[in-house]
Protein backbone atom coordinates (compact mmCIF):
# COMPACT_ATOMS: atom_id res chain seq x y z
CA UNK A 1 0.00 0.00 0.00
CA UNK A 2 2.78 2.46 0.84
CA UNK A 3 4.60 3.98 -2.11
CA UNK A 4 7.50 5.03 0.14
CA UNK A 5 8.10 7.33 3.07
CA UNK A 6 7.42 10.93 2.15
CA UNK A 7 10.25 13.42 2.05
CA UNK A 8 9.44 16.34 4.32
CA UNK A 9 11.33 19.45 5.28
CA UNK A 10 13.92 21.50 3.47
CA UNK A 11 15.95 18.46 2.43
CA UNK A 12 13.15 17.22 0.20
CA UNK A 13 13.64 20.00 -2.32
CA UNK A 14 17.22 18.92 -2.83
CA UNK A 15 16.20 15.26 -2.86
CA UNK A 16 13.79 15.95 -5.70
CA UNK A 17 16.61 17.49 -7.61
CA UNK A 18 15.01 20.94 -7.45
CA UNK A 19 14.49 20.66 -11.17
CA UNK A 20 12.05 21.77 -13.78
CA UNK A 21 12.53 21.13 -17.47
CA UNK A 22 12.26 23.07 -20.69
CA UNK A 23 12.80 22.54 -24.36
CA UNK A 24 15.94 23.96 -25.90
CA UNK A 25 15.19 24.14 -29.62
CA UNK A 26 16.88 21.32 -31.50
CA UNK A 27 18.88 20.41 -28.42
CA UNK A 28 15.90 18.61 -26.87
CA UNK A 29 14.98 18.68 -23.21
CA UNK A 30 17.28 20.51 -20.85
CA UNK A 31 17.17 20.21 -17.09
CA UNK A 32 17.34 23.55 -15.35
CA UNK A 33 17.92 24.26 -11.69
CA UNK A 34 15.86 26.61 -9.55
CA UNK A 35 18.69 28.60 -8.04
CA UNK A 36 17.30 31.84 -9.46
CA UNK A 37 13.76 31.28 -8.19
CA UNK A 38 12.48 33.46 -5.39
CA UNK A 39 11.61 32.12 -1.98
CA UNK A 40 8.95 29.41 -2.23
CA UNK A 41 5.36 30.44 -1.56
CA UNK A 42 2.98 27.52 -0.93
CA UNK A 43 0.01 29.91 -0.80
CA UNK A 44 0.50 30.60 -4.51
CA UNK A 45 -0.75 27.08 -5.35
CA UNK A 46 -4.47 26.43 -5.64
CA UNK A 47 -6.24 23.16 -4.86
CA UNK A 48 -7.71 21.38 -7.86
CA UNK A 49 -11.33 20.51 -7.12
CA UNK A 50 -14.28 18.86 -8.81
CA UNK A 51 -17.87 18.53 -7.63
CA UNK A 52 -20.46 20.77 -6.03
CA UNK A 53 -19.12 23.36 -3.61
CA UNK A 54 -22.06 22.71 -1.30
CA UNK A 55 -21.65 18.92 -1.33
CA UNK A 56 -22.26 17.41 2.13
CA UNK A 57 -18.91 15.56 2.14
CA UNK A 58 -15.39 16.69 1.25
CA UNK A 59 -12.86 14.11 0.13
CA UNK A 60 -9.20 15.03 -0.37
CA UNK A 61 -6.93 12.59 -2.18
CA UNK A 62 -3.16 12.74 -1.71
CA UNK A 63 -1.51 10.96 -4.62
CA UNK A 64 1.63 10.83 -6.73
CA UNK A 65 1.59 10.59 -10.51
CA UNK A 66 4.44 8.06 -10.28
CA UNK A 67 2.69 5.85 -7.70
CA UNK A 68 1.37 2.54 -9.16
CA UNK A 69 -1.19 2.18 -6.36
CA UNK A 70 -2.54 5.63 -7.22
CA UNK A 71 -2.82 4.64 -10.88
CA UNK A 72 -4.73 1.53 -9.84
CA UNK A 73 -7.10 3.60 -7.69
CA UNK A 74 -7.83 5.90 -10.62
CA UNK A 75 -8.40 2.94 -12.93
CA UNK A 76 -10.64 0.89 -10.63
CA UNK A 77 -12.23 3.17 -8.02
CA UNK A 78 -12.24 6.67 -9.48
CA UNK A 79 -14.81 6.07 -12.29
CA UNK A 80 -17.39 4.74 -9.81
CA UNK A 81 -16.59 7.40 -7.21
CA UNK A 82 -17.04 10.15 -9.79
CA UNK A 83 -20.27 8.74 -11.24
CA UNK A 84 -21.94 7.87 -7.93
CA UNK A 85 -20.81 10.68 -5.64
CA UNK A 86 -19.05 13.57 -7.37
CA UNK A 87 -21.28 14.00 -10.43
CA UNK A 88 -24.37 13.63 -8.24
CA UNK A 89 -23.39 16.47 -5.91
CA UNK A 90 -22.73 14.29 -2.86
CA UNK A 91 -18.96 14.72 -2.65
CA UNK A 92 -16.64 17.64 -3.31
CA UNK A 93 -13.34 16.10 -4.38
CA UNK A 94 -9.93 17.73 -3.95
CA UNK A 95 -6.77 16.33 -5.53
CA UNK A 96 -3.43 17.17 -3.91
CA UNK A 97 -0.18 16.04 -5.46
CA UNK A 98 2.63 14.31 -3.59
CA UNK A 99 6.17 14.39 -4.97
CA UNK A 100 8.43 11.40 -4.42
CA UNK A 101 10.66 12.34 -7.34
CA UNK A 102 11.20 14.99 -9.98
CA UNK A 103 9.14 13.04 -12.53
CA UNK A 104 6.05 13.31 -10.36
CA UNK A 105 6.69 17.03 -10.03
CA UNK A 106 7.00 17.40 -13.81
CA UNK A 107 3.76 15.48 -14.32
CA UNK A 108 2.03 17.80 -11.86
CA UNK A 109 3.27 20.83 -13.76
CA UNK A 110 1.87 19.35 -16.99
CA UNK A 111 -1.49 18.57 -15.37
CA UNK A 112 -1.78 22.08 -13.95
CA UNK A 113 -0.70 23.76 -17.17
CA UNK A 114 -4.23 23.81 -18.55
CA UNK A 115 -5.80 25.09 -15.34
CA UNK A 116 -8.66 23.47 -13.48
CA UNK A 117 -10.63 22.99 -16.70
CA UNK A 118 -8.12 20.47 -18.08
CA UNK A 119 -6.51 19.23 -14.87
CA UNK A 120 -8.62 16.15 -14.20
CA UNK A 121 -8.62 15.09 -17.84
CA UNK A 122 -4.82 15.29 -17.99
CA UNK A 123 -4.62 13.51 -14.63
CA UNK A 124 -6.55 10.57 -16.06
CA UNK A 125 -4.18 10.42 -19.04
CA UNK A 126 -1.13 10.52 -16.79
CA UNK A 127 -2.41 7.58 -14.78
CA UNK A 128 -3.67 5.66 -17.82
CA UNK A 129 -0.26 5.99 -19.47
CA UNK A 130 1.87 5.85 -16.32
CA UNK A 131 3.73 2.68 -17.29
CA UNK A 132 4.59 4.13 -20.68
CA UNK A 133 5.89 7.56 -19.70
CA UNK A 134 7.82 6.32 -16.65
CA UNK A 135 9.23 3.18 -18.30
CA UNK A 136 12.56 4.48 -19.54
CA UNK A 137 13.71 6.15 -16.34
CA UNK A 138 15.55 8.58 -18.59
CA UNK A 139 14.81 12.23 -17.71
CA UNK A 140 14.93 13.50 -21.30
CA UNK A 141 12.64 10.73 -22.56
CA UNK A 142 10.20 11.21 -19.69
CA UNK A 143 10.14 14.95 -20.32
CA UNK A 144 9.27 14.35 -23.97
CA UNK A 145 6.55 11.85 -23.05
CA UNK A 146 4.97 14.31 -20.61
CA UNK A 147 5.05 17.10 -23.15
CA UNK A 148 3.30 14.83 -25.63
CA UNK A 149 0.55 14.08 -23.09
CA UNK A 150 0.08 17.80 -22.53
CA UNK A 151 -0.14 18.59 -26.22
CA UNK A 152 -2.54 15.70 -26.81
CA UNK A 153 -4.78 17.27 -24.16
CA UNK A 154 -4.92 20.49 -26.17
CA UNK A 155 -2.00 22.48 -24.80
CA UNK A 156 0.17 24.27 -27.31
CA UNK A 157 3.91 23.78 -27.57
CA UNK A 158 4.30 27.30 -26.20
CA UNK A 159 2.02 26.55 -23.25
CA UNK A 160 3.91 23.38 -22.36
CA UNK A 161 7.30 25.06 -22.65
CA UNK A 162 6.23 28.02 -20.51
CA UNK A 163 4.67 25.85 -17.81
CA UNK A 164 7.52 23.40 -17.59
CA UNK A 165 10.26 26.03 -17.49
CA UNK A 166 8.58 27.89 -14.61
CA UNK A 167 11.12 27.28 -11.87
CA UNK A 168 9.27 29.46 -9.37
CA UNK A 169 6.11 27.43 -9.79
CA UNK A 170 8.07 24.20 -9.31
CA UNK A 171 9.53 25.51 -6.07
CA UNK A 172 6.12 26.70 -4.88
CA UNK A 173 4.61 23.29 -5.65
CA UNK A 174 7.21 21.47 -3.58
CA UNK A 175 6.69 23.84 -0.64
CA UNK A 176 2.90 23.44 -0.98
CA UNK A 177 3.20 19.65 -0.98
CA UNK A 178 5.47 19.69 2.08
CA UNK A 179 3.12 21.95 4.00
CA UNK A 180 0.01 19.93 3.17
CA UNK A 181 1.64 16.56 3.91
CA UNK A 182 2.97 17.72 7.25
CA UNK A 183 -0.30 19.36 8.34
CA UNK A 184 -2.42 16.34 7.39
CA UNK A 185 0.02 13.61 8.49
CA UNK A 186 0.40 12.08 5.03
CA UNK A 187 2.91 9.23 4.97
CA UNK A 188 1.86 7.13 1.98
CA UNK A 189 -0.11 7.31 -1.25
CA UNK A 190 -2.87 7.20 -2.03
CA UNK A 191 -4.24 8.64 1.22
CA UNK A 192 -7.64 10.24 1.73
CA UNK A 193 -9.02 12.85 4.08
CA UNK A 194 -12.79 12.39 4.28
CA UNK A 195 -14.30 15.26 6.23
CA UNK A 196 -10.95 15.62 7.97
CA UNK A 197 -10.49 11.94 8.87
CA UNK A 198 -7.44 10.23 7.39
CA UNK A 199 -7.81 6.92 5.53
CA UNK A 200 -5.39 4.76 3.57
CA UNK A 201 -5.95 3.11 0.20
CA UNK A 202 -9.14 1.03 0.00
CA UNK A 203 -11.58 -0.72 -2.27
CA UNK A 204 -14.62 1.03 -3.72
CA UNK A 205 -16.88 -0.99 -1.42
CA UNK A 206 -15.05 0.22 1.68
CA UNK A 207 -14.97 3.79 0.41
CA UNK A 208 -18.67 3.68 -0.41
CA UNK A 209 -19.49 2.57 3.14
CA UNK A 210 -17.55 5.50 4.62
CA UNK A 211 -19.06 8.04 2.23
CA UNK A 212 -22.62 6.80 2.80
CA UNK A 213 -22.13 7.09 6.57
CA UNK A 214 -20.83 10.65 6.19
CA UNK A 215 -23.65 11.66 3.87
CA UNK A 216 -26.25 10.21 6.24
CA UNK A 217 -24.68 12.01 9.19
CA UNK A 218 -24.78 15.28 7.27
CA UNK A 219 -28.53 14.86 6.86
Amino acid sequence: MNRRTLLLGGASLAALGALAFTTGGHDGNLLVGMADAQEADPTAIADMTIGAEDAPVEMIEYASFTCPHCANFHATVWPQLKADYIDTGKVRFVYREVYFDRFGLWASMIARCGGEMRFFGITEELYDQQRNWTASGDPATIAQELQTIGKTAGLSEEDVTACMSDAQNAQNLVAWFEQNAEEDGIRSTPSFLIDGELHSNMSYEDLKEILDERIAAAG
